[in-house]
């Protein structure tokens, strides 16, 4: 490990602060800045409008730079006020760190290292979440969050709710961000990811004050609900816009060849396995809970241990080209099953949303059929299509 005078030049050449986000800390706050300033002088604090001894400890520091709010905000504001300080202090990165002792300011230059050999990635502090230390609802919440942090930009990552990271500032700053408490350290990172920022982990050490002297300004139930509702909307959202277009753009012929040999081609999945994915997937995309399709069907899939990658392929049977003869077929079907046909010249004069909604029970009726019988049909050809394969293979 470097010594404390090399992480002080390196921290310099790099640009690189210690960012102290606050708020009702006094206990432990002077031991954390007297830790981190033992390797840098450069810190920011940002101290949100905190009521106790806070302010008098800060002003035993000159070297700090602190950016005050009047009244309490949230960690989310915080941070991203401190962010735009930073970078406006002239700062090119920032390590956030939390002011109530549980960071370990020795591991301070595995940031520095890790940002000098990946310039302009997100570094984050992995904590080790099996710890007896670690309260139950901490590993429970890192481990809800890792998960769809995983669903919402293919990342794995294995902490994705630590506070100890290394930030670009840049590229931060130039995101959209909008959430204003513990949640934001969840929406930097997808956001960031779908910008293509790398974001990389290292281990560090963490440790939990005892229950009866642990401050904590996390509310379980109005903060989980913030992190759920968070990720509802992100999950839409990459669902119809971030999931597709990541889809398209690593659309090359080695990686199409990648995945079939890795989902389709898999030998510790049987022909029927595969089968029943393909199947449930033209099943769900032709369901008529349009925007809601993949969402539920992944959900599906996780309960059933459904192959999700062969799901969410199949389920495409009903991206933008394809819907309105899903849509048609669909009428088709609910006239036969009604014993109400309709034509392809009555359907193209009377396609739009007032139609549906005029012939609703023969859409959804028709949808539902249409739904079976193709997922059945899609199942099973595929399902003998594999049979077919193998017998080639061995012949």
């Amino acid at each position: 490990m470097p010594d404390n005078f090399s992480f002080t030049e390196r921290s310099k050449a790099l640009g690189c602060c210690v960012m102290i986000p606050t708020y009702n800390n006094a206990t432990t706050l002077e031991n954390v800045i007297r830790s981190v300033a033992s390797y840098t002088t450069q810190i920011v604090v940002i101290n949100d409008g905190a009521t106790d001894d806070t302010a008098h400890i800060l002003e035993k520091f000159s070297f700090l730079q602190v950016l005050t709010h009047e009244h309490n905000k949230g960690k989310g504001v915080a941070l991203r006020n401190g962010f735009n300080f930073a970078l406006q202090l002239g700062y090119t990165y920032c390590i956030t760190i939390d002011s109530d002792g549980q960071h370990n300011a020795d591991d301070l230059p595995k940031f520095i290292e890790a940002i000098e050999n990946n310039p302009g990635a997100i570094i984050m502090g992995a904590r080790n979440m099996n710890q007896s230390s670690v309260p139950g609802k901490s590993s429970f919440g890192n481990k809800f969050s890792n998960f769809w942090f995983r669903f919402e930009t293919g990342i794995n990552l294995p902490d994705t709710q630590t506070g100890y990271r290394l930030y670009p500032l840049k590229s931060v700053c130039a995101l959209h961000l909008f959430t204003t408490k513990f949640e934001l350290e969840i929406e930097v990172i997808v956001k960031a990811a779908w910008k293509g920022v790398p974001i990389l982990s290292i281990p560090v050490s963490v440790y939990y004050a005892p229950k009866e002297t642990r401050i904590s300004h996390f509310r379980p139930v109005p903060d989980f609900t913030r992190v759920s509702l968070l990720n509802t909307y992100l999950v839409i959202l990459a669902i119809l816009w971030y999931i597709p277009i990541r889809f398209l753009t690593h659309l090359t012929p080695s990686n199409i060849r990648a995945f079939v040999i890795r989902y389709f081609l898999n030998p510790s999945e049987s022909s029927g396995q595969k089968a029943v994915a393909i199947g449930f997937g033209v099943f769900m995309g032709i369901v008529p809970i349009w925007g809601f399709q993949l969402l539920v069907g992944i959900a599906i899939c996780h309960w059933l241990k459904i192959n999700k990658a062969i799901f969410i392929t199949a389920a495409h049977i009903s991206v933008a080209p394809l819907i309105p003869f899903v849509v048609y077929l669909s009428f088709l079907t609910g006239g036969w099953v009604l014993n109400e046909p309709s034509t392809l010249r009555e359907f193209t004069t009377l396609i739009s949303l007032e139609a549906i909604q005029q012939n609703f029970v023969q859409y959804l009726v028709g949808s539902m059929v249409l739904a079976i019988i193709s997922g059945l049909s899609f199942g099973l050809f595929s399902y003998f299509c594999m049979l077919l394969y193998k017998k080639i293979k061995k012949g």
